[in-house]
């Protein structure tokens, strides 16, 4: 599993090389470790639009609304006849993770939802097929009589996005279609807030349930993106208890993270949720990326950064710290690291749209190289504590924001390919180096 850091030559551990002192049996068992996810599949339609389409079709601007087939069919054929239409791709906030987690670890995930069982060639569900990387593992989608979901994703020229949700059969996930035999070797388990807004009757949100019961049951962390700040404000208290009831790691960005706790500061935010969560991910758009968490007071480690000012003095202190799950900790103490946008951001963002999901996809490669290390190795030292990530919390940010880049210069919401094994400028060496 290739894998960046501060390591020389190659960006992997090499679980293969082993002293060759040691006697190894003939035939080695080499474990498994994948990410299952579950989502809404739907296609992800591009548009570039004027606030005045926004006010006549009753879309709230930066939010999300779930919209009839008919003011979708409308809509569409505006955007295709006034040609606003950028590109239409596989979307849904798992399923981007899930693609970009298989193309950074080059393993695979399995991915739970619903599919069109007629596939015909330019609809939907074929768009969904082909945008997807061959490593997620789709034999488990239920079928379904009918069309997956369409995500306009509509920007004004601002910048600002605008979704409009047409829902289609992407609810129908049965209970009955969660096979428990996925999560027996999961790394994690990863679902959204959208997961459980449905309509009443609609049977995706018992199907998310039954998920992570079987996860939990298994000592597999879920974890949880908010998706947007509008779903948090309709109910945020019930999203508190659920962290609390459910979810080990939380990503959000700050507007979802203010709904969340009612707190503007993104740092005091992530302090409020480490109260409900293991692990916390924030991103903060051009004041760069947080990552909070929980660690023994007797391993915490020191930066050897500059300490950083903010709501909390000096929060970055224990930034090479490696993250364990509160309950796991003797005595447990708050650590947080930050890292401002790699190399500033791009000269031009092309669109933000999945920028989140690829900084989560890379904690996710961190998260799985752990327990797959640990399966190969257990006697290693990395693993004294049932700790939750490979890398330290410093470590993890940068290959966040680094990924995260990646997706904000293209036009897709997917990465393409993998991060290169070496960076191009000598300047990029030493960012991993540190």
């Amino acid at each position: 599993m290739r894998f960046p850091g501060r390591r020389k030559h190659k960006h992997y551990f090499p679980v293969s090389a082993r002293d060759p002192l040691v006697p190894r049996p003939v035939s080695v068992h080499v474990a498994r470790a994948h990410v299952v996810g579950i989502d809404q599949t739907l296609v992800d339609i591009d548009a570039r639009v004027s606030e005045e389409l926004l006010a006549r079709y009753e879309l709230p601007k930066a939010g999300s609304t779930v919209i009839d087939d008919a003011r979708a069919l409308r809509l569409y054929d505006e955007l295709r006849s006034e040609k606003l239409i950028q590109s239409e791709f596989a979307g849904g906030t798992i399923g981007n993770t899930l693609h970009n987690y298989s193309l950074l670890a080059d393993d695979a995930s399995i991915q739970l939802g619903v599919m069109s069982e007629t596939i015909r060639l330019g609809t939907s569900g074929y768009r969904y097929l082909s945008n997807t990387s061959s490593r997620v593992n789709l034999d488990y989608l239920q079928p379904v009589n009918g069309p997956i979901g369409r995500c306009f994703v509509l920007v004004t020229p601002d910048g600002e996005r605008t979704f409009a949700i047409s829902a289609g059969e992407m609810n129908k996930l049965e209970p009955t279609s969660i096979p428990e035999r996925v999560f027996d070797a999961a790394s994690c388990l990863v679902i959204s807030s959208y997961l459980m807004r449905c309509r009443e009757g609609e049977p995706m949100p018992a199907a998310t349930l039954r998920a992570v019961e079987y996860a939990k049951a298994r000592g597999v962390p879920v974890v949880l993106t908010l998706g947007t700040r509008f779903v948090i404000a309709e109910r945020p208290q019930f999203w508190r208890d659920f962290i609390e009831a459910h979810v080990d790691v939380v990503a959000m960005n700050e507007e979802e993270a203010a709904v969340l706790t009612g707190v503007e500061d993104p740092l005091l935010a992530c302090e409020r949720t480490l109260d409900w969560a293991d692990l916390v991910m924030l991103t903060a758009g051009a004041h760069g990326l947080y990552l909070a968490g929980h660690t023994d007071d007797a391993l915490k480690r020191e930066t050897r950064y500059p300490l950083l000012p903010g709501a909390i003095a000096e929060f970055n202190r224990y930034e090479f710290s490696r993250p364990i799950a509160r309950t796991d900790c003797t005595k447990p103490v708050k650590v947080y690291a930050h890292i401002a946008p790699y190399h500033g951001g791009p000269e031009r963002i092309a669109s933000t749209n999945g920028a989140g999901d690829a900084a989560l996809a890379a904690l996710l490669h961190d998260m799985s190289a752990n327990r797959h290390h640990r399966a190969q190795v257990p006697n290693s030292s990395k693993h004294a504590r049932p700790f939750l990530t490979y890398s330290s919390m410093s470590q993890i940010c940068r290959y966040a924001n680094r990924v995260a880049y990646e997706v904000l210069a293209q036009a897709a919401p997917r990465l393409s390919r993998g991060l290169p094994e070496r960076e191009e400028g000598l300047e990029d060496e030493k960012y991993w180096a540190q």
